[in-house]
């Protein structure tokens, strides 16, 4: 864990009071100019991110969007990777797990470890997500993700613009005051291209075997590990600190 500098701490806070009213655009012109080269688009190609990645294009289009493709994804998640470069003639870069790491895990654990306990689930996020994650990160000192508060009880405290403690990096998140709504017209306003799946009753997309569709009604984030209770929901790329027992902070 990288710990956070007192000049950092002070710089995050007058960039929060700052961009606190802007629009996110504005927030990613602002972060695209200042760091040109450090940064980059941590892209889930969820429906944020396809608004964000529609964005930056606008903005400046030689800018890195990275993905990371588990060996578990939705085959619908491998023909939006296709439709988006061809929509806005850009390369995603494509991060995948070691295969090292990866065999020896099945090997000691099963194919799908993860339904047998939280700890196998989170060392499942860890060997594909995370690791591959820290690799993309090289070189950085900016990465924007498109986390929203309204998605999950485990994002209520998340603020625009944050100290990512375990990779050394600032994290931005332009979109965290949206509304789903506001996501949706602006995905149809600009014929934004985005997973099919999400017609079809998934909201939050993520590997194949952990995720389903949600029932009406239910939590957005409902259908990403659901044999776990809320307060677990995430792989690691976000994790809260949890100072106060298990309070989600």
């Amino acid at each position: 864990m990288i710990v956070i500098s007192t000049e950092i701490k002070d710089k995050i806070e007058s960039l929060n009071q700052r961009f606190e009213k802007e629009s996110a655009e504005e927030v990613l012109q602002f972060f695209l100019s200042e760091y040109q080269h450090k940064i980059a688009l941590a892209s889930s190609m969820g429906a944020e991110d396809q608004v964000l990645t529609r964005m930056i294009n606008s903005i400046d289009p030689g800018t890195r969007i990275f993905t990371l493709d588990t060996g578990r994804l939705f085959p619908e998640t491998y023909q939006l990777i296709d439709e988006t470069n061809k929509f806005f003639n850009t390369s995603i870069e494509i991060f995948f797990p070691d295969f090292r790491q990866t065999e020896k895990m099945v090997a000691l654990k099963g194919i799908n470890l993860f339904y047998h306990s939280i700890d196998n689930r989170k060392e499942c996020c860890h060997v594909r997500k995370i690791e591959p994650l820290k690799r993309a990160f090289q070189n950085l000192d900016v990465w924007v993700c498109g986390l929203r508060r309204e998605q999950s009880i485990t994002r209520l405290s998340t603020r625009m613009i944050e100290w990512d403690e375990a990779n050394g990096l600032i994290k931005v998140n332009p979109l965290i005051n949206w509304t789903e709504t506001q996501v949706w017209d602006y995905i149809k306003q600009n014929n934004v291209p985005y997973n099919i799946l999400h017609d079809k009753g998934f909201p939050s997309i993520g590997c194949q075997p952990c995720t389903r569709a949600i029932m009406a009604g239910e939590d957005v984030r409902a259908g990403r590990w659901w044999w776990e209770e809320p307060e677990h929901k995430e792989c690691g790329l976000h994790n809260r600190p949890q100072p106060q027992g298990n309070k989600i902070l």
